[in-house]
């Protein structure tokens, strides 16, 4: 099939114009509310948009659900038009749901707990809400629950929530509902509540605990909430069982009602500390971040912390496209999330508790099938020292476990996706030189990561046949590229280590992907154990998690995997050409087979922006001499699969990842080999970026344009000097500079020799 590329317009909403408000600082650029509800036929992101520090354990946003689920992982749906309450933990833009802990939720009025009713529907103290009276900025939240006239608002520190209810004048039946039973669906990952406590200290204070397994296994939440003003009465309930005014209840359905006098004074605040450890420990964490009662004030510190973050990069472009990339950089730092205490103290992934030493940190929310593409390779440019206590605390789970987080969430590892991606987050992370990372323990863990059989890693498998067979693992052709790709990842770490031998073993190990290639379909294809090619074989059909040889793909989408060695992809495809050719029917057949993965989304052709498989094969055409449609399909994605509204995102956020995507590309390169230190140039979308450094330097991407069709890239020049090469290095980035683009309306020469092109580091 011959395409004509060239031929193809593509229509770019976003208009280039002069910079306007250039006096916001960086959090008045975000909208929470991107990627919080999807409209027909979409994805939207799976994001929320209440009160958060950047990577703090508390998350505290209004759910929208009963019981959240896949569709509403967050809690929060921008298409519903009720909140159940305020709960203090949640994930941003996974696939699937968990925490939701500690819901509060102000009312007036009975309950139905206090008539000892059950709802006729939904929780029985919910409330319906407008977005007319709706708000959110990074740190703060605020809302009108329109059922009972009580404004709501919201903001965090690290560890403790904080809310201010304002009740209507002369309300004498005020509220606030505890619900310990609440939580994402019970339906799903076998979650239960395991026991819970809610115990009343004082008229103004009240501790407790939920221990809940789901997703993450075995989760234990502490707690201690203090109230502005002293509570009247008090109801407690575990199910349909009803107490008044006792001290303490234990159970697995706890709820509680605490009355309050709102006649003189209609505001009520309560301030929610939380720990993985104990309550004495929340206790701990409150005195150490909220001490007060100065609501605003929280707010100003959350909304600070934030500038200091988003100010790394420092971006000029229009309005919406700085609304959409500081929101995508803010996206980007909701996970991971702090899990030690402000003691020190956290969960080790055995149970047992531990104390960091002098100013570690402990980090959990391990999204890494997702996050290593990208998202880590920008925590290595802005938050170097933070990456430092993301890949100590992934070594800590090595030393209970036994090997390195495949998806770690709550300190617990739920196997979640495939592939053994902490691996090149921490080769990634020594090969740039991030500090405070003990190298030879580091390699340990690596090393045994890839040779200790666990869920979806069997190595003895992998060592027997030099691939996966289908009728052994399933998802078999993506695990066995995927594995390729992280054994390169160890022979590269050996290497820098001096370590022959296990470089010459990985090494050998990460050209696995060959034997899956098969030459009469041109794509890799399922072997079952005794090496026959498993037929029927269809390149369009689509798979899931388990049972079918592609994860969340399919052939198409799979085949490009193969980031540590395109010229051998190249030269399997059979040449410059015909990898051309292949990519270009890649982005332009619609052709179906059967039902779509509901993951497969953000569609041009074959490729599906929605899922992190496609997300670098843009930027291939780089590595066979034709960058000009790299430029042409990066910029269509920029301006055409992001957008400021509820279904901001072409598919889930995952943690960050389809935001960190963004980052990149609006800058004018990406990650392709997430583990190479080199990023590959695409179409800067920005006028200008400034991106400032650990230690002082910055790096400043300039692509001014006179109008939105300038997507071609004319020349480059680095620090004043011609620039020819399809791609910079991490090192070029942080020594400091000026990288600057000419840009036009039709594509140049600019790329095209063979000398150009992006390269990999040899192993051997």
């Amino acid at each position: 099939m011959k395409n004509k590329l060239l031929a193809l317009t593509f229509t770019i909403s976003i208009s280039i114009g002069a910079t306007v408000h250039a006096d916001k600082t960086p959090v008045e650029w975000v909208n929470p509310f991107i990627g919080t509800g999807a409209v027909a036929n979409s994805l939207s992101g799976n994001n929320y948009p209440g009160a958060t520090v950047p990577f703090g354990m508390v998350q505290l946003s209004p759910d929208t659900r009963v019981a959240p689920d896949w569709a509403q992982a967050s809690g929060y749906d921008y298409n519903d038009r009720q909140i159940i309450g305020f709960s203090h933990t949640r994930l941003s833009g996974t696939g699937a749901s968990d925490f939701i802990d500690i819901l509060l939720m102000p009312t007036t009025g009975k309950t139905c707990i206090e008539a000892q009713e059950s709802p006729r529907s939904g929780t029985g103290y919910q409330s319906a809400f407008s977005h007319d009276r709706e708000s959110a900025s990074p740190g703060y939240y605020k809302v009108t629950l329109d059922s009972y006239g009580i404004d709501a608002e919201l903001t965090a520190s690290a560890r403790v929530g904080m809310h201010r209810y304002r009740y209507p004048q002369g309300a004498d039946s005020s509220h606030i509902v505890l619900d310990l039973d609440h939580s994402a669906n019970k339906g799903s990952w076998g979650r239960r509540i395991i026991n819970s406590q809610i115990r009343i200290v004082d008229p103004c204070t009240v501790d407790g605990y939920r221990i809940i397994t789901g997703w993450a296994k075995l989760r234990k939440i502490y707690f201690r909430i203090r109230f502005s003003q002293p509570i009247k009465n008090v109801l407690l309930a575990d199910g349909s069982r009803i107490y008044h005014n006792m001290p303490v209840i234990n159970g697995t359905a706890l709820k509680a009602v605490f009355d309050f006098d709102t006649r003189h004074n209609t505001t009520v605040m309560a301030k929610v500390a939380l720990s993985p450890v104990s309550i004495e420990n929340a206790i701990q964490n409150m005195s150490a971040e909220i001490p007060g009662w100065d609501f605003d004030d929280v707010v100003r510190q959350a909304s600070g912390m934030w500038n200091a973050e988003l100010g790394k990069i420092q971006v000029q472009g229009t309005d919406l496209q700085k609304e959409i990339f500081y929101t995508a950089l803010y996206h980007t730092m909701i996970q991971p999330n702090i899990m030690s205490d402000a003691n020190g103290d956290y969960m080790a992934a055995d149970y047992t508790v531990r104390r960091l030493s002098g100013n570690d940190k402990h980090y959990s929310t391990f999204s890494l099938w997702d996050t290593y593409r990208a998202a880590h390779p920008l925590y290595t440019l802005i938050h170097p020292d933070r990456s430092a206590h993301f890949i100590k605390s992934m070594i800590r789970q090595y030393d209970y476990y036994g090997y390195l987080p495949v998806w770690q969430l709550w300190g617990q590892d739920n196997y979640c996706m495939i592939g053994n991606h902490a691996i090149p987050v921490i080769v990634d992370a020594i090969q740039k030189g991030i500090p405070g990372i003990d190298m030879e323990k580091a390699y340990e863990a690596v090393r045994k990561s890839s040779l200790i059989s666990h869920p979806n890693s069997p190595f003895d498998v992998w060592d027997k046949y030099g691939y996966m067979p289908e009728n052994i693992q399933s998802q078999s052709v993506s695990i066995t590229l995927e594995f390729s790709f992280d054994d390169w990842c160890v022979a590269r770490l050996a290497k820098k280590l001096g370590k022959e031998d296990d470089c010459r073993y990985f090494a050998g190990r990460s050209e696995n992907y060959r034997n899956l290639f098969n030459p009469e379909t041109r794509f890799f294809q399922p072997k079952d154990d005794k090496g026959n090619w498993i037929t029927p074989f269809d390149p369009y059909k689509y798979g899931a998690n388990g049972g079918y040889p592609f994860t969340e793909g399919n052939a198409w989408q799979y085949f490009w995997y193969v980031p540590h060695n395109i010229k051998s992809l190249v030269r399997l495809t059979g040449g410059d050409k015909a990898f051309a050719e292949k990519l270009d029917h890649f982005f332009t057949s619609t052709h179906t087979s059967g039902e779509k993965n509901d993951n497969a989304s953000g569609f041009i052709g074959q490729y599906a922006h929605g899922n992190e498989p496609s997300h670098h094969v843009a930027y291939l055409y780089n590595y066979v001499g034709q960058p000009w449609k790299t430029q042409q399909y990066v910029s269509y994605i920029l301006n055409n699969l992001y957008d400021n509204t509820s279904a901001g995102y072409a598919g889930n956020d995952d943690c960050g990842e389809m935001s960190s995507w963004y980052i990149f590309s609006a800058m004018g390169f990406y990650p392709v080999n997430p583990a190479s230190g080199i990023y590959v140039i695409g179409s800067p979308l920005l006028e200008q970026a400034d991106i400032h450094l650990p230690g002082g330097n910055s790096f400043t991407v300039k692509a001014p344009k006179k109008n939105d069709k300038e997507i071609y890239i004319q020349s480059v020049r680095l620090n004043g000097k011609k620039y020819d090469k399809t791609y910079i290095t991490h090192q070029d980035i942080l020594q400091g500079g000026t990288l600057e683009f000419k840009m036009g309306v039709k594509p140049s020469s600019w790329g095209k020799k063979p000398e150009m092109r992006p390269v990999e580091e040899p192993l051997m």
